[in-house]
């Protein structure tokens, strides 16, 4: 091997080493390798000069040239790894989506004032002893009427119109009555309940709606009467509108209660009617198979968007229901 030849090799390794760095992607990569390491390359053409040497010369430049060979073909491998790896890691980058931006049109939500009324009944009277009991909104004539006194052709019906199906035998009910009767009927007292749901009637104005929400309230135990209703009711007003509540308690006609009342309240210079109220009829009791010469109690129901109509200065009832964001975002 003479001093040209080897000259030309380490020529050769250089400019190759200079032109793999420079290589910007793999089809430059792919041009280099054949260039170099093909068929025709340059190195594979040192290789054949190999035949014209003698053996001593032709064993040791062999060597150098298969380690040339290899030293460039990792180069070569390595130079398109790094490429390869740059043009994900750019694809990567330009198709990120960043998931940490804040969301578009995402608003806090609220409770719906009427929600929040019979979540606030619910805890004044849960701390008072009650539990909360729910029941069916279909109901039968039975559970809704006759169980309380009012059989057909009564005229307290007339007040309580509401939709009826399947040729009247199911009904939706005018009221949350039906699980206490229900509730009697499943239990021995002592029994002490409030019920909150929807209710349904033919009417629709200012204070009225076709669908609205009731709690009412049950206790039924020994001994329980007039004094104990006017007690509780006096206690669960002052907590609800958080003041001393001036209460009055006027004579009135329920089928189920015997007497009734009306429950008024002192609302500035004038009394505001809030609910119904009265010391249960002995045949309500006897007709879910409670004694009524062992066992007495009290009834009440009132209407829920009354109670914040008044707690949130609301005067048109159906404002609750027309789903406006402008009045509901109020409470949020």
């Amino acid at each position: 091997m003479n001093a040209s030849t080897q000259t030309n090799l380490d020529a050769l390794q250089q400019q190759a080493q200079v032109d793999i760095a420079a290589a910007a992607d793999a089809r430059a990569i792919e041009a280099l390798r054949v260039d170099l390491l093909g068929k025709k390359g340059r190195v594979t053409d040192l290789l054949k000069q190999l035949g014209t040497m003698a053996p001593d010369a032709r064993k040791a430049f062999g060597e150098q040239i298969n380690r040339v060979k290899e030293t460039l073909s990792g180069q070569l491998e390595a130079r398109a790894r790094a490429i390869a790896d740059a043009d994900l890691a750019r694809r990567i980058a330009s198709e990120t989506i960043d998931v940490s931006l804040p969301g578009r049109g995402e608003n806090a939500g609220g409770l719906h004032p009427v929600t929040r009324t019979i979540r606030r009944i619910e805890q004044i009277f849960n701390a008072m002893g009650f539990e909360s009991v729910e029941g069916p909104e279909i109901e039968d004539d039975w559970h809704n009427f006759q169980a309380l006194n009012i059989p057909e052709s009564h005229p307290a019906r007339a007040m309580q119109d509401t939709f009826y199906a399947l040729n009247g035998a199911r009904l939706l009910r005018t009221h949350t009555s039906p699980v206490q009767v229900r509730t009697m009927q499943a239990r021995k007292p002592p029994i002490r309940i409030i019920c909150p749901g929807r209710v349904y009637r033919v009417d629709f104005d200012r204070t009225h709606s076709p669908m609205f929400h009731q709690v009412e309230g049950l206790y039924v135990a020994e001994n329980v009467g007039l004094a104990d209703l006017k007690h509780d009711l006096q206690k669960f007003l002052s907590l609800f509108f958080e003041r001393d509540a001036e209460a009055m308690f006027r004579p009135s006609y329920f089928p189920f209660v015997e007497p009734g009342a009306d429950v008024h309240m002192r609302w500035g210079d004038r009394w505001l009617e809030l609910l119904g109220c009265g010391v249960i009829h002995p045949n309500v009791l006897a007709a879910v198979g409670i004694d009524p010469e062992r066992y007495s109690g009290y009834a009440f129901g009132m209407g829920v968007e009354r109670l914040a109509m008044l707690r949130y200065g609301v005067d048109d009832l159906r404002l609750f229901f027309n789903n406006d964001l402008r009045f509901l975002e109020q409470f949020r």
